[in-house]
């Protein structure tokens, strides 16, 4: 999301701390120290009592600088979570894990990094919420392609006790962590477009700047084109979420359009890129593979682009034409 939905002087903050210290390991502590780190719990709880437009920028600001910690996952999932479930929370990182009826999640966000987990499980027709200690759950590390651990977790669900709380809930935790990706995915997609611009108006080939060719010109574009698309959708989204307090009728569709764009623009934005890199674009030492392979990584995350193709397929088809533009326009 763009810097206009908050106070410039706090997305200014939030860029100059991610520029500095992106690639610190003390990045947690700092962000801790800023307020940032539980930035839309209540004050009278720790927190700095922000909102998602705020948070969306935070997110988005921690994608463009390439910083790998769990700051979505803590705060807009985990502790509002525990909140939901009218569970106190300390100042431990969280976060979130969503188990299947064999006590089993693929998957977990940085599972294996975090100090407490907070667990969803459904029994008896009612869903279970629990803040769990890591030692007492089995944790198989794995990782995505940029090194961010994607965990299996397991535990026996006929030991945990948890907290009820309502379907729903659980329904908008689904819809929060989809739209988490997206914002991340076009945040990305944007540090891509920056680069590729970058990189043609300063190298010169045969004489003259990569610019000045038609087919990188082209190339740029549709790179362009792409990323304003799925951010526009994700900001369409995200402004009706904020509005309806996550309860617009419409929300699972716009939810699903922003995923469904954002999946679909990176693999024109990833393709496109690397062509206007050649070679240079490819080795370690460049910074574009950082938020390409992030890209591509995060659109297979909290449900894949089959999936929200799927949903949105469906969706649209049972509006039928008479109930379409409600979906799109509410």
């Amino acid at each position: 999301m763009s810097a206009p939905h908050i106070e410039p002087a706090l997305a200014e903050m939030m860029d100059a701390v991610f520029a500095e210290h992106a690639q610190d390991a003390d990045l947690w502590r700092r962000l801790d120290d800023l307020g940032l780190v539980r930035l839309t719990g209540a004050e009278d709880a720790g927190g700095s009592g922000a909102g998602w437009l705020e948070a969306a920028e935070l997110v988005s600001a921690a994608a463009r600088h390439g910083a790998r910690i769990p700051l979505a996952e803590h705060d807009l999932l985990a502790c509002w979570l525990l909140d939901t479930a009218g569970i106190t929370a300390d100042s431990a990182r969280r976060t979130v894990c969503l188990f299947d009826a064999q006590g089993r999640a693929t998957g977990a966000p940085w599972a294996s990094d975090a100090d407490r987990i907070v667990a969803v499980w459904e029994r008896d027709d009612e869903h279970l919420v629990a803040d769990l200690d890591p030692a007492d759950l089995s944790i198989t590390f794995s990782a995505n392609m940029i090194g961010e651990p994607r965990d299996t977790v397991t535990a026996d669900l006929a030991v945990l006790s948890g907290t009820a709380v309502a379907a729903g809930q659980i329904a908008i935790l689904r819809l929060k962590a989809a739209l988490i990706r997206a914002l991340q995915i076009c945040a990305a997609l944007d540090r891509a477009l920056e680069l590729s611009i970058e990189h043609a108006t300063t190298r010169e080939q045969f004489g003259r700047p990569l610019s000045k060719f038609q087919a990188v010109q082209h190339l740029i574009s549709d790179i362009a084109c792409e990323a304003a698309l799925a951010r526009s959708a994700t900001e369409a989204a995200l402004t009706a979420a904020i509005a309806s307090d996550w309860a617009a009728p419409s929300l699972e569709f716009l939810v699903a359009s922003a995923r469904s764009c954002a999946g679909h623009a990176t693999s024109v934005v990833v393709r496109n890129a690397h062509q206007v890199h050649g070679a240079i674009g490819t080795t370690s030492e460049h910074r574009l593979h950082a938020f390409t392979r992030a890209a591509l990584a995060w659109r297979s995350e909290f449900g894949s682009m089959r999936h929200w193709d799927d949903l949105l397929t469906d969706m649209a088809l049972r509006a039928g034409p008479d109930g379409l533009w409600a979906l799109i326009a509410p």
